[in-house]
């Protein structure tokens, strides 16, 4: 049988990335050197090096901003304490926060009775989200911990989640809290991001195709770690590599299908990596795996319009 390689679509870049990584572009354009970030501006480590080559400066803290200078905040968001920091502190704020997790920022606020955040301690974006409401809001990160929320089993309890988990892990999430929580509010829409179910639901066909599956993307890539869970899932062997650089002829040894497929945070020359490193060994040129099209994009900060 002759070798098959499929390469996923959608993949790579979503609106919210794009938006992210032109604001610190356009930023050093507008106001010069040095532009500092605060955090990754998206989870990927060539981006940040690509951009930090430009000018930006990728800090991790205000404090190592000096006071009055420009500052990026990523497109996983910010808590309002960070945000008054900045303030208090004099520093020009470009907010390339993604619209999307903006959306759960402000259902967090709106909402009176406690909230439970589904997503992972230590990721900037759930950081930030907690940060809306600290004193009602409570983290759970699978469905074996719905069961030690501390909160009456007869009130409103609401559900808001992390905008790139696993569509499938969330869901089981869900079902916990409802089954404990009779009464438990849903968010007016779904907080999982478009362009992560997309790119879920394309490596999912993309693993029952094939025997082995590439995702491109770095290693703190929520959205990335997530498609190897999901490839996995369905049945693929799966590889995560950071670029071409990472890949093992080993892995391919016995393999008549592969697939490629890349984080939302991953630019497109990475993936051109690896389908290069791959036909150079043999493999054909890659057949697209089209699950659907992706239209959206996001408006510029005011500032930089």
């Amino acid at each position: 049988m002759e070798r098959e390689l499929w390469l996923a679509s959608p993949r790579g870049y979503c609106a919210g990335v794009d938006r992210a990584t032109q604001v610190v572009a356009l930023a050093l354009k507008r106001y010069g050197q040095p532009v500092y970030v605060r955090k990754q501006i998206v989870h990927n480590r060539h981006v940040v090096a690509r951009l930090a080559a430009q000018g930006a400066i990728f800090v991790d803290e205000l404090d190592e901003v000096p006071c009055g200078a420009t500052v990026v905040f990523s497109a996983h968001g910010v808590s309002p304490a960070v945000r008054d920091e900045a303030v208090a502190r004099g520093l020009r704020v470009i907010d390339a926060t993604c619209p999307l997790v903006t959306k759960v920022h402000r259902e967090a606020v709106r909402l009176t009775c406690p909230v439970v955040l589904i997503g992972h301690a230590g990721h900037e974006e759930v950081e930030g989200t907690m940060g809306e409401a600290p004193e009602r809001m409570y983290l759970v990160e699978t469905p074996e911990d719905v069961d030690a929320l501390p909160l009456p089993l007869d009130q409103p309890v609401a559900w808001l989640s992390q905008t790139t988990l696993s569509v499938d892990e969330t869901r089981a999430t869900v079902s916990a809290l409802r089954a404990r929580f009779p009464r438990l509010i849903d968010p007016p829409s779904d907080d999982i991001c478009y362009a992560t179910q997309n790119r879920q639901q394309a490596v999912r066909e993309l693993a029952g195709r094939c025997q082995l599956v590439i995702v491109v993307g770095s290693a703190n890539s929520s959205n990335s770690m997530r498609l190897v869970e999901v490839a996995r899932t369905a049945g693929a062997a799966t590889h995560r590599v950071d670029s071409a650089e990472d890949l093992n002829g080993a892995w391919f040894d016995g393999i008549e299908r592969a697939g490629v497929t890349s984080g939302a945070s991953v630019p497109e020359d990475l993936v051109g990596g690896v389908i290069d490193w791959l036909t150079a060994r043999g493999w054909p040129p890659a057949n697209q795996l089209r699950t659907t099209e992706e239209t959206l994009h996001f408006a510029l900060p005011p500032a930089l319009r």
